[in-house]
């Protein structure tokens, strides 16, 4: 008995003794209200990181670190998760400035059909170069398409589908997350629902997820919907409806049909969400305003079409029939973002493009100027299409998530989406704090936990002991966005502190140059 006593008061010693010399936290947030990503109640905890994991939350934080930061009056929260972006060229762009700015942590590419292919041999150059963020894709089914069949308005011959699918499946085998559509773009807008089923079954096949960005957003918006739901259904795969939205005046209010659609798609079984953007105006190529069939065979055969007066009349018709369709009348109400034959017209609206190009702002001088822009290499856009009741109904549904569906921004070009600076502040300063229409805990939730259980991000999207150490931490109270159309380059205001993988990467708005993102493959 007097052994078994020694032993144990042996053990307790070197246990205290172990306590007493434990390694100091590398970095110890003390304070600030946790908002931990669940949605749960904030309340107030110390977090610790040591070797880039949270290593405690609460009382047990409460020792030594190797930097301390004070939260009061803060919010420490999980890093944000952007599960819609078109950052695949993130390699060239490391840094990633305009998303962790903003708290993003954790990018997901490769979306609306448009990806790196080979997968693996883009993931293992983003992994090489260091990037700021953590990153994630999807394989896209354009550049599937595009690969094989090219620009080509038809169906895919046998081998054309067999080579099509192997595209897919060694995507899936290097780490995709799933498969994304952009069936509003050339060459994905051709196929026909049985070959986005084949395509989507290779991925369903792999434990991935369907994304789609649907072929019509306004006019036939419910039939694009059921075409979705029929893919997920028919698969029994996950779905997600890329930056949900109402883009047709005509149509301004379907977002009720719409996200009635997706919950009886959930009662009867199916798991469907949707993210979106805390905008009423999209952003996207002019390209997507000409008739799909204009667009055929590419760059060249495009611009031959325009050249044709017989060709520009039968496209200039589809065009405004296709307009005032979803209640326009002409195309005022888009602008240049970025137009690299003539950045002098970046920001410009249609009508001004118009002035100065044609003479006069009229439409048919708008629809000139589109022509004009179109063969001298086109231009990226911002569309003011949707109306704000539409998007608070949206982002009230419990099933959505925030997504920037912007790219990494070069500081200073062009005239981009203020999305792509100020998205997720937007939803915490406008949505949360002025207007009320989600809880801080809520708007936390539908950027970190919904979105990477939805998506399988392992581990991440929770402050929860043993996971990658990604947080934010912000100030409730000045939390907003400061990029507007006109100066769509401003970083958020609020944004105290930024840690990727339990490294700093942004304090006080400014970026240390941390690349301690790590490339997230899909877990099965």
């Amino acid at each position: 008995m007097r052994t078994i006593v020694i032993a144990w008061l042996a053990t307790v010693l070197l246990t205290l003794a172990v306590g007493a010399q434990a390694p100091p936290y590398d970095l110890v947030i003390v304070n600030a209200r946790l908002v931990d990503g669940t949605g749960a109640p904030a309340r107030l905890a110390a977090v610790a990181v040591a070797g880039g994991r949270i290593a405690a939350i609460g009382k047990a934080a409460d020792r030594p670190s190797r930097e301390r930061i004070d939260g009061t009056g803060l919010v420490v929260a999980p890093g944000f998760i952007d599960v819609h972006t078109h950052a695949d060229d993130i390699e060239d762009k490391p840094l990633a400035s305009n998303f962790v700015r903003m708290g993003v942590t954790t990018i997901v590419a490769g979306n609306c059909g448009t990806s790196a292919l080979p997968v693996g041999d883009a993931l293992e150059r983003i992994r090489v170069a260091g990037v700021a963020v953590n990153v994630a894709t999807l394989v896209g089914h354009n550049t599937v398409r595009a690969t094989v069949m090219g620009r080509e308005r038809r169906d895919p011959t046998l081998t054309e589908m067999r080579r099509m699918r192997e595209l897919v499946f060694r995507a899936m085998a290097e780490g995709a997350l799933g498969f994304s559509t952009g069936l509003q773009y050339v060459p994905g807008t051709y196929a026909r629902s049985s070959e986005v089923i084949e395509l989507a079954r290779v991925a369903a096949n792999e434990g991935g997820i369907y994304a789609t960005h649907l072929r019509n957003e306004g006019t036939h918006l419910e039939a694009a919907l059921s075409e979705a739901i029929g893919v997920a259904r028919l698969l029994r795969m996950p779905l997600e409806i890329s930056h949900l939205k109402v883009d047709s005046p005509a149509r301004w209010g379907a977002s009720t049909v719409a996200l009635e659609m997706l919950a009886e798609a959930r009662r009867r079984g199916l798991v469907v969400q949707a993210d979106q953007y805390a905008y009423t105006a999209g952003s996207s190529s002019l390209a997507i305003r000409f008739p799909a069939w204009a667009l055929e065979g590419g760059a060249d055969a495009t611009r031959a079409r325009l050249s044709s007066n017989i060709e520009w009349r039968r496209i200039r018709t589809e065009m405004v029939a296709t307009l005032a369709e979803r209640g326009f009348s002409d195309l005022a109400w888009a602008s240049v973002a970025h137009h690299a034959a003539d950045p002098s017209l970046n920001g410009l609206s249609m009508a001004v493009v118009a002035e100065r190009l044609v003479g006069d702002g009229s439409a048919e001088s708008q629809f000139e100027a589109a022509r004009r822009l179109q063969m001298a290499g086109g231009a990226s856009m911002v569309y003011h299409v949707m109306h704000e009741d539409d998007v608070v109904r949206i982002m009230r549904d419990p099933f959505v998530s925030i997504a920037s569906d912007a790219g990494v921004i070069e500081p200073g070009r062009g005239v981009p989406h203020p999305r792509g600076s100020g998205n997720t502040a937007r939803v915490l300063g406008t949505y949360v704090r002025e207007r009320g229409v989600l809880t801080l805990e809520e708007a936390v939730r539908r950027m970190t936990s919904l979105p990477a259980r939805h998506f399988r991000l392992a581990g991440r999207g929770e402050v929860r002991v043993g996971a990658p150490a990604d947080l934010v931490v912000f100030d409730p109270a000045r939390v907003a966005d400061r990029a507007t159309y006109s100066q769509p380059h401003a970083s958020p205001a609020g944004m105290a502190l930024v840690v990727v993988n339990g490294v700093v990467v942004v304090r006080e708005g400014q970026h240390t140059g941390a690349r301690q993102g790590s490339v997230v493959r899909r877990q099965r």
